[in-house]
């Protein structure tokens, strides 16, 4: 299961191997700001709070965006972050806008 949380609403959704977690949210119109959908405006920005795990490793296109720090602490690019195993995955949007 992903739990999504954006702007203004939140879902429970069945995770889908091969979605990123932006492919999710506009599916189940969750309110997930993005502009770009290639890593590189990071208005997709979230923070992953369970399941990491379940998750694709950071991408380069995630790793020229966001800091080091922000990696370890959980950050993601809802864009980028793609799910690979099952598992319970919480994620909140954290944008920098």
């Amino acid at each position: 299961m992903l739990d999504l949380k954006g702007r203004t609403k939140k879902a429970t959704v069945a995770a889908e191997k091969g979605l990123t977690i932006l492919d999710h949210a506009m599916k189940h119109d969750v309110d997930w700001g993005f502009s770009c959908t290639r890593g590189t405006c990071a208005r997709c920005r979230c923070l992953v709070t369970e399941g990491a795990e379940a998750l694709s490793a950071p991408n380069d296109a995630e790793l020229d965006r966001l800091e080091p720090e922000e990696i370890e602490q959980g950050f993601r690019l809802g864009c980028q972050a793609e799910v690979r195993r099952d598992g319970q995955i919480s994620v909140a949007l954290k944008t920098y806008f």
